[in-house]
């Protein structure tokens, strides 16, 4: 990869990760219209890294209360906000966990196309905007039940299927069970974590057990792309969400499915 290749994915994979427009639809662009050849896995790696450090730092404060409301507790019959919401973040990550370990290989194999990516890119973004427009949206973050977080992790994982938007199809789950907009985008951003977390240290292993050497300078400078473009990108979309909505993003999102038809189909 030379370094308009690294930058330009780098940023891609930043800004795409947790903005509601499908990650996927956009990494195929590059390789399809300009004939890249694939990233590799040791920039999977380093993007991985930088997107997970980027969440991790915009909410440390609030790991740092859920952390202590859980330790202090999370084991107990009296639960505080902050536990729940913790064993809420844990209750949402393992449908995709779990469903990822036993189909996701299939899934590659079978829906990594560019036709079920502009499909998916279409028919989820409709239903993002169904959700933002026809919910009503009364609840905050630390109204999170149980049960509300087991359908959201159901939700998010259908993001296994190239296209979808692990941030939009949480957050359209969030909005249709009644939860304000940055609310929803709050707790999928905080349910990122752990999935991120767990697949970039499968990917680690599988860079270790490579024969093949590390360019380690393009590792550390893809991830200090994806992690500011992917902080950046957090910070701004929670200060503007509550008065822009998503109409914009599913604008965007219909445009380039639309495109991806035409170019691909």
């Amino acid at each position: 990869m030379d370094l308009i290749q690294i930058i330009v994915l780098s940023l891609l994979q930043g800004f795409t990760e947790f903005l509601p427009i499908s990650s996927s639809a956009h990494l195929i662009l590059p390789s399809q219209v300009l004939g890249w050849p694939d990233q590799g896995l040791a920039f999977d790696v380093a993007t991985h890294i930088g997107t997970l450090a980027a969440v991790i730092f915009y909410f440390r404060r609030d790991l740092i209360s859920i952390t202590h409301g859980w330790v202090s507790t999370g084991f107990t019959p009296n639960m505080n906000d902050n536990a729940r919401l913790a064993w809420s973040i844990v209750i949402a990550t393992i449908p995709a966990g779990l469903i990822g370990l036993l189909f996701g290989g299939w899934i590659e194999t079978h829906f990594r196309s560019s036709e079920v990516i502009a499909y998916s890119t279409l028919v989820f973004g409709i239903l993002l905007l169904a959700a933002d427009k026809l919910a009503a949206e009364h609840k905050d973050l630390l109204r999170m039940t149980f049960m509300a977080a087991i359908i959201i992790g159901f939700f998010q994982a259908l993001a296994l299927i190239p296209g979808t938007s692990r941030s939009g199809i949480t957050i359209t789950a969030a909005l249709f069970l009644g939860f304000q907009r940055d609310a929803a985008a709050r707790f999928s951003f905080l349910i990122s974590i752990p999935l991120i977390l767990a697949a970039g240290l499968l990917k680690t292993k599988d860079l270790v057990e490579q024969v093949a050497q590390v360019d380690w300078a393009t590792i550390g400078l893809a991830a200090l792309i994806s992690a500011v473009s992917a902080y950046i990108c957090i910070y701004f979309f929670l200060a503007l969400i509550n008065r822009i909505g998503m109409t914009p993003f599913v604008i965007y999102r219909l445009a380039l499915g639309a495109i991806l038809l035409i170019w691909f189909v």
